[in-house]
């Protein structure tokens, strides 16, 4: 039996996964908010550098000429909205329709052009509203009245069968994450109670929403078992054999350029951290805005505008 304790732990891993969706899908429509002027200039052979590797989310389909809308269309435009920051958001716009047009028959491709712009603007909107709640001291951790909000919002740029074929699956998702929050958080049930109806969410689970429940601790296992590796001399092409094994060969090329991607980062901070102490002992001297001025230099040099948003955290005494 659940002891008081383990459920008040339970509670606060569901309130934090659940802050996590909607801090995913507010800071993604933040970055296209805020980024929308800037423009990576380097050339690359994919459609930015943190793409290489990879392929695209979602197998848009059509009948005929007619646009199939489900969540595979959304996963489209988010892979190549993932992007903000390295693209700015009208080239990643006019990426997006040249593959819609490359990939769909005209009537359906004009179709799911005019479901682009309104899923934009959804997401922009939805940056509104977060900031709003945001001002108003609406900050607490409340995920139930915050996905309402969402879906309030939602309704406004899509119909209720577009909703469901979009956003479906992850509402299903997030609406089982809620219950259980909502059942952990229940002072008056007995820790009894609660086992019993969390039973009943688990046997009532369809079998669709359990396999996407279980992916991410599948992963997690997976990528334990690549630390294994690693620390035992495995080379990167056995890492990715284990990992197109246990998922797909795309997967695992994604993962791998996420691991080339980290250690990018890492490399990156070093030399930052290294040049930053170098030029604090050269410009002791200096005023305080000319050393202010030479180390914005070396961000600039180094990273991106929107990476040098995570820089404070690496910049602590």
């Amino acid at each position: 039996m659940k002891t008081t304790k383990t459920f008040a732990i339970l509670a606060a891993v569901l309130a934090i996964a659940l802050t996590a969706v909607f801090s995913h899908l507010i800071r993604s429509s933040s970055d296209i908010a805020e980024t929308e002027h800037i423009v990576q200039d380097k050339d690359v052979f994919s459609f930015v550098k943190s793409m290489d590797g990879t392929i695209s989310d979602g197998e848009i389909k059509q009948d005929s000429e007619v646009l199939i809308v489900d969540a595979a269309l959304r996963r489209f435009f988010e892979y190549y909205l993932s992007a903000t920051g390295e693209k700015s958001l009208s080239e990643i716009r006019l990426k997006i329709e040249s593959e819609l047009d490359r990939i769909l028959l005209r009537k359906a491709a004009t179709e799911a052009k005019e479901i682009l712009s309104r899923f934009i603007a959804f997401k922009q909107e939805l940056v509104t509203l977060e900031k709003n709640s945001t001002l108003a001291g609406n900050t607490g951790n409340k995920p139930r009245q915050r996905f309402v909000q969402m879906r309030q919002l939602r309704s406004r740029f899509f119909s209720q069968q577009e909703t469901q074929s979009l956003f479906g699956s992850d509402d299903a998702y997030d609406l089982d994450a809620l219950a259980r929050l909502d059942i952990s958080e229940d002072h008056q049930l007995s820790d009894t109670q609660k086992d019993d109806k969390l039973l009943a969410l688990d046997a009532a689970m369809p079998a669709t929403l359990r396999v996407e429940k279980e992916a991410p601790y599948k992963l997690i296992r997976l990528e334990e078992n690549v630390v294994k590796m690693r620390l035992n001399g495995a080379s990167e092409d056995d890492i990715y054999r284990l990992r197109a094994r246990d998922t797909t060969p795309e997967a695992a090329a994604r993962l791998a350029s996420l691991d080339r991607e980290e250690l990018d980062w890492k490399t990156r901070i070093g030399v930052y951290a290294k040049q930053r102490a170098s030029l604090q002992d050269a410009l002791s001297g200096y005023s305080e805005q000319d050393r202010l001025a030479s180390l914005q230099q070396i961000r600039d040099h180094l990273f991106s505008p929107v990476e040098q948003k995570r820089l404070p955290a690496y910049e602590q005494p």
